[in-house]
């Protein structure tokens, strides 16, 4: 059997955050490491094979702004309505509060990261509607795997990454500023950065035993 350093393996996937208020944006990504990270992505399970993935890589300035403008638009009335929600809330979950804290930090600086990863894929959900092989589910499922391995490469690269989908609420006006079809979708928007300061820790997470049914919805014993 083909061995891996189990080690190595799991706090890559323990410790592939959300990185926000530590990106370095002084720090000029090379474009061959962004290939690099696109090379193994690429490698991501997709259905048929179809390999429908593409990627924009924004590194213009201008259109950097563009892409941070549709993102601000859209996170100013989502973040009210989370800081409402917790304002309005007995706990004061002190998590709860950081990561309001990086969100408005991301969408401040947005422009400022060096390159900002698009993942596309060509054709739209709507296309499996009705569809055997699973449908909906079965399209984001050839796709999103892809987009997750570049997160975990730009990791193992010293690159942090975060997940974002807010600037899809104007992805029409983005997809015109960056050319993209409109046969074409855009799945997320991937600031990517290197990093300040020291490494990542797993984050706090329920117990394994709590999400894990055996056989029937909420049976949690193993026997």
């Amino acid at each position: 059997m083909e061995e891996f350093n189990l080690n190595e393996v799991d706090r890559l996937l323990t410790t592939t955050r959300a990185v926000r208020k530590r990106l370095d944006l002084e720090r000029n990504v090379p474009r061959e490491l962004i290939l690099d990270c696109i090379r193994i992505s690429t490698q991501a399970p997709a259905g048929g094979n179809y390999q429908k993935w593409r990627w924009v890589i924004v590194d213009d300035p201008a259109k950097k702004v563009i892409v941070a403008d549709a993102y601000r638009e859209a996170y100013a009335p989502y973040i009210d309505q989370q800081k409402n929600a917790v304002s309005g809330s007995d706990s004061n979950d002190p998590t709860l509060e950081k990561i309001i804290s990086s969100s408005d930090y991301l969408a401040e600086i947005l422009e400022r990261v060096p390159v900002l990863a698009i993942p596309c894929s060509l054709g739209a959900p709507s296309d499996m509607e009705g569809a055997l092989g699973g449908g909906l589910q079965g399209w984001w499922g050839s796709v999103l795997p892809a987009v997750w391995s570049y997160m975990l490469a730009a990791r193992a690269r010293g690159l942090g990454t975060a997940w974002t989908t807010l600037h899809l609420q104007y992805d029409k006006r983005v997809g015109e500023a960056l050319e993209i079809p409109e046969t074409v979708t855009q799945l997320a928007c991937i600031p990517t950065a290197y990093y300040l300061g020291k490494g990542f820790r797993p984050g706090k997470r329920r117990a394994v035993e709590q999400v894990t049914y055996w056989n029937t919805w909420k049976q949690t014993e193993m026997n």
